[in-house]
């Protein structure tokens, strides 16, 4: 019988250490994920003179509040030749790099977003930079693959080579249209592929985003996903949008998030790549709703198999609307974070 009681005793800790170990290991993976925002308007907010405070009302840098909420990854759009306008201009390489060496000496992870344009690139308009207007589509593939390649150098001489790259901005319908739109797949497919040969020729690490709006849509990322694949696209992550505020008919998150979840795991399924959510964000206004989207959207991308589901960043969480005019930041008038922040923090 004492045999036995023993027996049992060494099966029960051998089955309890296991597990324990198990549990270990899923909390030293869990910093692979990207959590984060994209806060390009930051080094403009500071000059104007908008200030930052703690959740204890004590002045601080932004970086440390979104760090403190979990936060481990600064996404930074890149301009061509950009205006000085404080909402709509800035952003151009030197500011671009300048802010991403500031992010990395916080130990946060970098993404890049190319807009390959001088202002917004977005679903409703991809308006090439003005230097490159009237360029030849020959000279506008060296055009990318030049511009590309000098915001890479830039950035790593300054020791930053970044985890992500992304190729354009929501391009549902292409970029630097009309040559690069949807309507001729083939050139498309070419201008995309300089901008990947770009930073891998100066990072090979860095993992090539592209970048579509409406996550939750899986037939308008099949369609364009196949055709990348069918002319040859080259890339590492397929990058989704989700504003359940701007889906027509559909506010409510708890209406698309599945559609959501649905579409991030068929991307890894049908084109073996991993899976990322850009953009997020959710109305200011709406704190316990933007907090539950966020921890939804979260809890999808980490059901994604095989970890392909990389991580989400909302966009310009610092970004308040009593300096931007955007309503779907998470930051108080008061310059505290909003509580919806929360739902990054483990």
């Amino acid at each position: 019988m004492f045999f036995f009681r023993r027996l049992i005793i060494v099966i029960i800790l051998f089955a309890l250490s296991t597990s324990c170990s198990t549990k270990k290991q899923v909390v030293k993976n869990n910093p692979s994920f990207a959590k984060g925002g994209d806060v390009s308007w930051l080094p403009q907010m500071e000059a104007t003179g908008f200030k930052f405070f703690n959740e204890k009302g004590q002045a601080e840098d932004c970086l440390k509040i979104l760090k403190d909420h979990g936060m481990n990854t600064v996404r930074l759009r890149t301009w061509v030749n950009p205006s000085d306008d404080k909402i709509n201009g800035h952003c151009s390489k030197d500011e671009t790099v300048a802010m991403a060496a500031r992010a990395h000496a916080h130990g946060m992870k970098i993404m890049i977003d190319f807009h390959y344009s001088d202002s917004w690139a977005d679903p409703g308009k991809q308006k090439k930079p003005a230097a490159w207007e009237g360029h030849s589509y020959s000279q506008l593939l060296q055009d990318v693959y030049d511009y590309t390649l000098d915001v890479m150098t830039a950035l790593k001489n300054v020791g930053i080579y970044p985890e992500w790259v992304q190729v354009g901005n929501e391009i549902p319908g292409g970029f630097l249209y009309p040559e690069g739109s949807t309507d001729n797949w083939n050139q498309l497919v070419q201008l995309l592929n300089k901008g990947y040969d770009a930073v891998k020729a100066v990072s090979p690490q860095s993992k090539v985003v592209l970048h579509i709006d409406q996550g939750n849509n899986n037939a308008r990322f099949r369609w364009w996903f196949d055709n990348a694949q069918k002319y040859g696209g080259r890339y590492d992550v397929i990058g989704m949008s989700y504003y359940p505020y701007w889906l027509e008919g559909q506010p409510d998150y708890t209406l698309s998030i599945d559609d959501l979840g649905n579409n991030l795991k068929d991307m890894t399924a049908r084109y073996g790549k991993e899976v990322m959510v850009v953009e997020v964000g959710g109305e200011d206004t709406k704190v316990q709703n933007t907090y539950d989207m966020l921890k939804a959207v979260i809890k999808k991308v980490k059901e994604v198999p095989g970890g392909k589901g990389l991580g989400v960043l909302y966009w310009e969480p610092q970004g308040a609307r009593v300096w931007s005019g955007y309503p779907l930041s998470a930051w108080n008038t008061d310059g505290k974070p909003s509580p919806a922040l929360n739902a990054f923090l483990e």
